[in-house]
């Protein structure tokens, strides 16, 4: 299938690594320009040698307001405005919430939340003027499946699938497209650390964690990178013309309520 995604420009935000890098690597191959941010100089050096072709990357915190301003121009300098905004973060703190103190749900609010208000508002008034435009926003299934280890996550994602079906709603008549992919439990650097976390409250080391972990899932075993990046690079193109709103699970079967 011929996506129409050739020559479109691409914001993918917290693209270093994992499944930033992963969605990113799948639209370069279908001929985006692909702009990336991160906040390590190094990290992101090693995953533009991966997404090869014309990317680019940009120092920036996702939390930082200046930061995020800052790699919006520096896109629209060397590519032109965004055709293609995907929304993504590193993880908020882990934690039960009462364990959590006030400055950590701060910070779980500013990376979590208000980076995604924030990269929208500058995307979606030039998407509007060229009745064209793809937002995907990367949650996780804690947003359908409450975790108590993820109580930030849990909290602030649930709440991302409504303000997706408010964008959606509000920039539809525009020829823009706004959808939420949730993530199962997926190899990625944050797999690991919950694992680990897992581990140590119950006296097992990480290879168990994983293991247990894969066990709760039908399809006995955890995500590849690329298995979510399918389908956002699938959202962001040609072909999705008619879906917006949704929040799409991508979990291997983990989630047991409806969809």
């Amino acid at each position: 299938m011929n996506l129409g995604l050739t020559g479109r420009v691409a914001m993918v935000a917290a693209a270093s690594k994992g499944l930033g890098l992963a969605i990113a690597k799948g639209l370069a191959a279908e001929g985006c320009k692909v702009s990336i941010c991160g906040r390590n100089r190094p990290a992101l050096e090693t995953a533009l040698a991966e997404i090869g072709g014309t990317a680019r990357a940009t120092v920036a915190d996702v939390a930082s307001p200046a930061d995020v301003q800052a790699w919006f121009q520096a896109v629209t300098a060397e590519f032109g405005h965004p055709d293609i905004l995907v929304t993504n973060t590193g993880g908020p703190p882990a934690g039960e919430w009462r364990d959590l103190t006030d400055e950590q749900w701060r910070i779980g609010v500013d990376s979590t939340l208000m980076s995604l208000v924030r990269l929208v508002r500058l995307v979606e008034p030039g998407m509007r003027t060229r009745n064209w435009g793809r937002i995907i926003h990367v949650t996780s299934v804690a947003a359908k499946e409450p975790s108590k280890l993820l109580a930030i996550s849990t909290t602030l994602r649930s709440g991302l699938m409504a303000l997706t079906r408010l964008q959606a709603d509000d920039l539809a008549p525009y020829g823009v497209t706004v959808n939420a992919i949730l993530p199962g439990h997926t190899l990625t650097d944050r797999q690991l650390h919950l694992a680990d976390l897992r581990a140590e409250r119950e006296g097992i080391d990480r290879a168990e964690a994983l293991k247990r972990q894969a066990q709760l899932i039908p399809m006995r075993r955890l995500a590849r990178p690329e298995e979510i990046a399918a389908p956002a690079v699938f959202l962001a193109s040609e072909a999705a013309s008619y879906i917006t709103g949704v929040n799409l699970l991508v979990d291997g079967g983990l989630t047991r309520g409806p969809g």
